[in-house]
Parts: structure tokens; C-alpha cells; sequence
């Protein structure tokens, strides 16, 4: 059998990568506009923050998104500098809004709370407040899950207290498997898995974020998109 020439060996090579690439670029194409079916889900929408910079409301509105969380606080001292704006747009768009808190382990539960109540306003309109739980490369602390789980407790009562409404729990798979947060809170919970339905959890999840990589009309960059399981 011949062998192989440098010139023919390179080709090859050559080849290879062009398939690997145009298959890349197919699997992204496809990617970046996968939602889940609306037959399966039919409440579909977005997560919001002012990482996304500002959003064209009234697009989002005519385009099938029926709600958008939108990120009010992080921490003890973090206030989203578009909540406000987003707020009132999503409202005059016609989309339900709700309010979340990304949770930092290094804050007193206290003063986060604070941070969220002094942040969001009270609203009967507004969809139940959501907890965003996972973990942060600014804070490297780990404290035992019985504090965790009683500080979290803490945040909740007074979210709770303020909006009226039981609130949401959205936890990553990370910080599930170490605190096991769904079998210590008696709560709603919001899952994260791309593409395919989450189930690291302990209870099913009532919300799951399908993907952080879709790109809709209204909003530069790719947003996470959320379903509401019927």
C-alpha cells in the first residue's frame, strides 16, 4: 500500500478541520435559536440583568416572551443598575415581571434582604420574588450547611414578608450538590441545565432554564431563556 505523501497528509488534516468546523458552526447556528417546544411548555421568558444592557421591550413583547425575571440585587450592597428600567418597560410591554437576588455567601442573609426589599418595590402584579443560588468567584467562603440553610431561611422570611408571595429557589447543580438546598427548603425550585431538563435536584422543578445561549430580537447578546413546566 502507498504511503502517504506529506503534501496528501496534510490535506487530509486540512479536511478534517474544515469538517470540524462547519459541523461547529451548524451545531451553534442551531444553538443560538433552540428554544423548547411550545407545544411541551407554552409559558416561555427571559432572565434579565444589566449585563444584557438595555433591552427593546416592546420587541420582546410582540415576539412570545411571557415573562422576564429581571435581576434587582446581588449581594448586600449591589443594586442592578437597569432594574428600574426594565421594570417599568417589561410592565408597559404587557410581560408579567418578577425580581431576583444572586445570593452571596460571604453577606449576612440580614443585609441582603435589606438590599433586595429597599430594591424592589411592592407590587401585587409582580410574579413571587426568586433566589438566585451559585457560586461566585469573589467569594471564596464555604460555611456548613446548617448555617447556610438557616441563612437562607433568614433572606426568605423577609422577601416573603415583603412581597406577600412565596419565593422561587434558583440553584445550580454545584451549589445542590453541596447543601442539598432542595431537601433542607420547603420551596418552588428553578433548575439550570442546557438543552435538556435538569433533575439534580430532590423535588421536580417548576421552572427550568433551557439555555444561556439564545439570541432573540430585542436584546444584544444571548440571554437565558426559562420554561414554566405546565
Amino acid at each position: 500500500m502507498a504511503r502517504l505523501s506529506i503534501k496528501q497528509k496534510l490535506q487530509r488534516v486540512f479536511v478534517a478541520l474544515l469538517i470540524v468546523l462547519i459541523i461547529g458552526f451548524v451545531l451553534r447556528n442551531i444553538a443560538v435559536g433552540w428554544t423548547p417546544s411550545r407545544d411541551q411548555y407554552p409559558v416561555q421568558g427571559v432572565t434579565l440583568s444589566e449585563a444584557n444592557g438595555p433591552a427593546q421591550w416592546h420587541i420582546l413583547g410582540a415576539t412570545h416572551v411571557d415573562f422576564a425575571y429581571l435581576r434587582a440585587s446581588a449581594g448586600s450592597e449591589v443594586r442592578d443598575a437597569r432594574f428600574a428600567e426594565n421594570l417599568a418597560a417589561a410592565g408597559e410591554a404587557g410581560i408579567r415581571r418578577g425580581a431576583y437576588h444572586q445570593y452571596d455567601l460571604c453577606r449576612l442573609a440580614n443585609d441582603q434582604a435589606t438590599n433586595f426589599v429597599t430594591t424592589v418595590p411592592r407590587d401585587d402584579n409582580m410574579l413571587p420574588p426568586a433566589l438566585f443560588l451559585s457560586y461566585s468567584p469573589d467569594c471564596d467562603n464555604r460555611p456548613g450547611r446548617a448555617l447556610v440553610l438557616s441563612e437562607i431561611n433568614i433572606f426568605l422570611n423577609q422577601i416573603e414578608a415583603h412581597s406577600g408571595k412565596p419565593a422561587v429557589i434558583a440553584v445550580s447543580s454545584e451549589f445542590e450538590s453541596d447543601y442539598q438546598i432542595s431537601a433542607g427548603v420547603n420551596r418552588t425550585f428553578w433548575l439550570i441545565g442546557n438543552f435538556f431538563p435538569p433533575d439534580y435536584a430532590t423535588k421536580p422543578w417548576v421552572m427550568w432554564q433551557s439555555s444561556d445561549m439564545l439570541r432573540i430580537s430585542g436584546v444584544d447578546g444571548p440571554v437565558q431563556w426559562n420554561v414554566v413546566r405546565p
